[in-house]
């Protein structure tokens, strides 16, 4: 499988505080990837970094076939390049339906002159269709987003990432907040997601990494403490003292 997306020798301080430490982590082209680790490891921070918010003090972020550096990337070059991101809490517009939620973002030329004339064609009404399809959320298309309890506002977000055709997604801790029967949907779209793209969930609760059923990478102060599959990495002497044994 060839890489994506390649993080090496990373580091990055804050007021003295090595938030990431000689990090090295690669991503292949269609694969799922959880992140775990104690508060503090520097999670949110190498997502920070991948997508142009957090400038490194060393090391190099490549992307792609041509080894592209993100370094040199602004953050919406990055999105631009196919880096997508959905936050802990869902960011979708309350008072626009589901199906205007998702007809927004749809990749587009987003020229102002090009948002003035947009007018939805056939296709992309049918993207539209489709992508509510993969969120579960047809039967929802005329509600307003505000209406939407807080896992199907969470698909939504999704939803509308997808719609740009991200290569690459990263999804801060989707479960928290869900009831059980969310969780596994949310499971169900994002495993789905993974099949044609790369996938990289941050994630406290274990037994929803358990069931994405793929890698997981263990940060610990800002480095790769473990990685492996969920039994190797939850088996791990050093794991067990540091995240899973508090």
């Amino acid at each position: 499988m060839s890489t994506l997306l390649e993080v090496s020798g990373v580091s990055v301080s804050f007021d003295g505080f090595k938030a990431i430490n000689n990090l090295t982590f690669q991503i292949g082209e269609a694969e799922m990837r959880a992140v775990i680790g104690p508060n503090g490891a520097g999670k949110t921070t190498f997502m920070d970094i991948v997508t142009g918010k957090t400038r490194p003090d060393e090391g190099r972020v490549l992307w792609g076939e041509k080894s592209q550096s993100l370094l040199s990337m602004s953050e919406s070059q990055i999105a631009q390049a196919g880096v997508g991101r959905k936050f802990q809490r869902p960011t979708v517009f309350e008072d626009q339906t589901v199906a205007e939620n998702l007809m927004l973002a749809l990749k587009k030329k987003r020229s102002p002159f090009a948002v003035l004339n947009f007018r939805a064609s056939r296709a992309d009404q049918e993207r539209v269709e489709e992508l509510a399809g993969e969120i579960g959320l047809v039967a929802a298309l005329a509600r307003k987003a505000g209406e939407l309890s807080h896992g199907q506002k969470q698909w939504l977000e999704i939803g509308m990432l997808l719609a740009q055709e991200p290569r690459l997604l990263l999804v801060d801790e989707p479960a928290a907040g869900m009831t059980p029967a969310e969780r596994e949907h949310t499971t169900e779209i994002l495993v789905e997601a993974a099949k044609t793209r790369a996938v990289v969930v941050v994630e406290h609760d274990m037994e929803f990494v358990r069931r994405l059923d793929c890698k997981v990478t263990v940060l610990h102060e800002g480095s790769v403490l473990a990685e492996g599959s969920i039994d190797h990495v939850t088996s791990n002497e050093a794991v067990i003292e540091v995240y899973l044994g508090r």
